[in-house]
């Protein structure tokens, strides 16, 4: 039995699920059903018991069940190396999304100390093709996973940062305020860069010494236009930050710094970059990196993290399926996973709990099947 997991879950209003209850003993689940029975809302709902925006990256307003909007919560029971927890999240509709931790209010940065979640969507499949944007915030989803502090480190450069863009737009040019500004803004940059190096070496070094099917990704943190995407020296940072002043007044926003670093990935054995690679490839780099992510964390923690797999069977052959299978068991960790069709999850393993997932008079009903 995993040493980390998911016992217990329990959804209100959330997305189309007006209720639901769900026990799992410890064990793997498969959910499957029809397009639009709600589905990838059930693992939503579980990342949600770790901090930001859950796996849809969406704001806690847009899961609320409609037509009621009267808000949602999502309980999670959870076995931690033998230890109880109870796990909360919650928003009343007017409000702010809140947490309680063994019935106690607690910040939303504390569930990242509680239990590692990690997932892969079908939104993802575009990271290697897409913008900069969505290649950062899943290394800094990764970065969070070893560094539990590491999203609040996030949010409070990019709050300062839209301060010292505030100054620019209205003509302030006041010294005293950009520098205590730039010094914040150092202090935070120079820490998530660190953090981002330290995720890529421990990835790397997972990478290398794995026994795995899947193709290894080089990666590397690329250093922005303007530069400051490598620097994790609060004091360079601070000068790069007072160098470009002139150059972001006239741009009205910061032109450098971590914000604008990008993720350059690899195929490692091939040495193409991982845009150039075919779809199927891309896939399984992804695959490759959340697994080594995995890996590397329960190496550190003595106990693998809780993996949603969103429609992941369903790009794999039968061959890739079946070692994404074995992986995972060897891993030891508890995984839940959807797909329209029970039989992509022959070689999953009988003993996973498996969950059909309908939509009857405009509400997501799980019910468990034989296996």
């Amino acid at each position: 039995m995993p040493g980390h997991y998911v016992s217990d879950l329990k959804l209100s209003h959330f997305r189309s699920h007006l209720s639901g209850e769900l026990s799992t003993g410890g064990r793997s689940v498969i959910l499957f059903g029809a397009n639009g029975s709600g589905k990838t809302s059930v693992l939503e709902a579980l990342s949600m018991l770790s901090p930001g925006r859950g796996l849809r990256g969406v704001s806690a307003d847009d899961a609320s069940r409609l037509p009621e909007r009267v808000g949602w919560k999502v309980l999670g029971e959870l076995s931690l190396s033998g230890r109880s927890t109870s796990v909360e999240t919650y928003l009343q509709e007017g409000t702010r999304r809140k947490v309680r931790i063994n019935f106690k209010p607690a910040a939303q940065t504390e569930l990242g100390r509680t239990i590692r979640i990690l997932w892969i969507t079908p939104a993802m499949d575009r990271l290697w093709i897409e913008g900069a944007d969505g290649r950062r915030k899943f290394l800094d989803r990764m970065a969070m996973s070893f560094f539990p502090e590491h999203p609040a480190d996030v949010a409070a450069y990019e709050k300062t940062m839209r301060e010292r863009n505030r100054l620019f737009r209205e003509g302030i040019s006041d010294n005293y305020w950009f520098e205590a500004l730039e010094a914040r803004m150092s202090d935070h940059g120079a820490r998530i860069t660190s953090n981002r190096m330290n995720t890529l070496d421990r990835l790397l070094k997972e990478s290398a010494s794995a026994t795995t099917s899947f193709p290894a990704a080089h990666l590397e943190l690329a250093e922005p236009e303007h530069g400051g995407g490598n620097i994790d020296e609060p004091n360079e940072l601070a000068a790069m930050f007072r160098d470009c002043r002139k150059r972001d007044s006239m741009a009205g926003r910061t032109s450098a710094g971590p914000h604008r670093a990008d993720v350059l990935s690899f195929y490692k054995d091939r040495g193409v970059a991982a845009r150039s690679c075919s779809t199927g490839e891309q896939k399984a780099l992804l695959i490759s990196l959340v697994l080594a992510n995995a890996r590397a964390l329960s190496r550190e923690l003595g106990a693998a993290p809780v993996l949603l797999l969103d429609e992941v069977a369903a790009h794999l052959d039968e061959d890739r399926r079946r070692h994404l299978f074995d992986e995972i068991r060897q891993m030891d960790a508890q995984v839940w996973m959807t797909g329209t069709d029970a039989s992509l999850f022959a070689d999953a393993g009988a003993d996973a709990v498996r969950v059909e997932v309908s939509s009857r008079d405009g509400r997501s009903l799980m019910e468990k099947r034989a296996e």
